[in-house]
């Protein structure tokens, strides 16, 4: 099967804050959050000059693990995987800084193809270099939830904003993506075409793995 062209974020038009935050109210994170919906839309309409911008909930208060059975492809729910209990441990890197309000604006998405068969610890100095900052797992999950063309098949991404630190002080080998499964192994042949969240191993390099990233945050 032909590997097909992937489509550029760029060119992607994300929905209206407001629209945005209908979503986010109709999937319940609002009360994942511990939020109003009144509290969504005033946000979204102060956020109305905002072109471009993907509307957060902060991770501590809509963690992956909550986030990721909403997601949908082809019809089919998404999942964490097994061998990731630890999701929500996963914190930004120290030189990420997130708004201290419990909603904020992402700019500037890229799903960053042009560093695709890079591994992570290659691509997060050349994300640097670009002035431009990598998603948080949260984050990618909240791209896809409003904008669903984001996840493609053979173009999907990480999120290597988002890293476990171990009791050492050292980070764990494991960086968290998010892919379509093939319904293999502990999958299940179910889950084929189910939107993944997952990881991959931090000097992996993978041909069909982006690097998910942003122009900033603000609130």
């Amino acid at each position: 099967m032909p590997v097909t062209a992937p489509t550029a974020t760029s060119d992607l038009a994300l929905p209206s804050p407001a629209a945005q935050a209908e979503r986010l109210i109709a999937l319940g994170v609002h009360e994942t959050a511990g939020l109003s919906a009144a509290e969504l839309r005033a946000f979204a309409t102060s956020a109305t000059g905002e072109r471009g911008g993907l509307l957060v909930v902060h991770p501590e208060l809509a963690p992956a693990s909550a986030l990721a059975p909403l997601l949908r492809h082809d019809g089919r729910p998404g999942f964490l995987v097994t061998d990731m209990p630890d999701a929500d441990r996963f914190a930004p890197l120290d030189t990420i800084e997130l708004p201290g309000t419990p909603l904020y604006l992402l700019t500037g998405l890229d799903r960053g193809d042009h560093l695709a068969n890079r591994s992570p610890n290659e691509a997060l100095p050349a994300l640097t270099a670009e002035a431009r900052t990598p998603l948080l797992l949260a984050e990618g999950i909240h791209w896809v939830l409003q904008q669903p063309a984001a996840l493609e098949r053979n173009h999907c991404f990480m999120t290597i904003g988002s890293r476990l630190r171990k009791a050492n002080g050292t980070l764990d080998a494991r960086t968290p993506a998010i892919w379509i499964s093939n319904g293999t192994g502990r999958d299940g042949r179910e889950r084929r075409n189910a939107p993944k969240v997952g990881w991959c191993w931090a000097g992996n390099r993978h041909t069909w793995l982006g690097f998910a990233s942003a122009t900033g945050r603000t609130s």
